[in-house]
């Protein structure tokens, strides 16, 4: 016989449960959460106590324990974001009258500037990667891997995709003739990323070896099936072939990621003029404020502007 959820998981789990009804909340988002509250739950378990009897303190308590035990910032305001959430919906549903949360401030934090990577670096990834695709000698699924693994940085740093949204790309994309492709990204919403030429030819290339080393594989719905639960490729094989070729390429492994390159993406776009409404919307972003992470990109243009394009720009080093 299964055993009944505990009073303080079933609260958890109709907060999920609301998360994924009402916003449209990804699976990956939903399982975050849920490990954001297992913690929070636990913690006052310890407490005895429960998340309808939670004060202000008890959610202090919880953070300066995460702080202690080394939790970065980021990681801390991430988990006090889901704890407020988790308590409006507990006094939206009216399962409490009042918000412990309301009161709690959170951890003062510097947002970091993303990291990206020169174009000169893409294209050594590129080139790293397509290294010895027409050597006869190479075994076909090792040329195959390559040329997936070129496909897929082409196609990240060309189109600015999510990795869960480029690993779960359908097979139909290799056929498009359009310039642009539709994607389900976070929440289920759809959007149109652009594709240049180079990516097709990256994905028609790689597609026409795979129907010949693995057409069985070639016959199923995905771009990039692999041997997963899902079908297709898996995000942290990505990552992990990403940085295999990066460490080729010459490039520290460390700076390089499959967000990286999104990053990357979206930062030349805006060196070379792009407006950051229009970024904001290739990149998927609901709410400009995320967008905003590259304005030290419009800030460093505006500068080299005024430097080089105003009378008086180039005083400066003579006063």
């Amino acid at each position: 016989m299964t055993p009944r959820p505990s009073p303080a998981a079933s609260l958890v789990q109709s907060f999920l449960d609301a998360m994924a009804a009402e916003r449209g909340a990804s699976r990956n988002t939903l399982d975050a959460y849920r490990r954001d509250l297992d913690d929070y739950v636990g913690f006052l378990a310890k407490r005895k106590r429960d998340p309808l009897a939670a004060t202000g303190a008890d959610i202090s308590a919880f953070l300066a324990a995460r702080t202690a035990a080394g939790l970065a910032p980021a990681s801390l305001a991430r988990r006090l974001s889901c704890v407020r959430q988790f308590h409006k919906h507990l006094y939206v549903e009216r399962r409490r009258d009042d918000d412990p949360s309301l009161t709690i401030e959170g951890p003062r934090r510097g947002r970091p500037l993303p990291k990206t990577l020169t174009v000169a670096e893409v294209t050594k990834l590129i080139d790293t990667a397509r290294e010895g695709l027409d050597a006869p000698e190479r075994p076909a699924r090792q040329r195959l891997a390559a040329l997936r693994l070129a496909c897929l940085i082409e196609l990240a740093y060309g189109s600015g995709l999510r990795v869960s949204e480029l690993v779960a790309l359908p097979k139909s994309a290799a056929r498009t003739k359009e310039s642009l492709i539709v994607v389900r990204g976070k929440g289920d919403k759809e959007r149109l990323a652009p594709i240049s030429a180079p990516a097709k030819a990256a994905m028609r290339a790689y597609r026409d070896r795979l129907a010949e080393v693995a057409p069985g594989a070639a016959a199923g719905p995905w771009l990039f099936p692999a041997d997963s639960e899902s079908g297709h490729l898996t995000r942290q094989a990505f990552a992990r072939d990403l940085k295999t070729v990066a460490a080729a390429a010459g490039i520290g492994a460390e700076r390089v990621s499959p967000h990286v390159l999104r990053h990357a993406f979206a930062s030349h776009l805006l060196q070379n003029g792009a407006d950051l409404r229009i970024v904001q919307d290739l990149l998927g972003h609901s709410d400009i404020s995320t967008t905003q992470i590259y304005t030290h990109v419009l800030d460093e243009r505006a500068k080299a502007m005024v430097r080089d394009l105003h009378p008086l720009g180039d005083k400066d080093d003579e006063r």
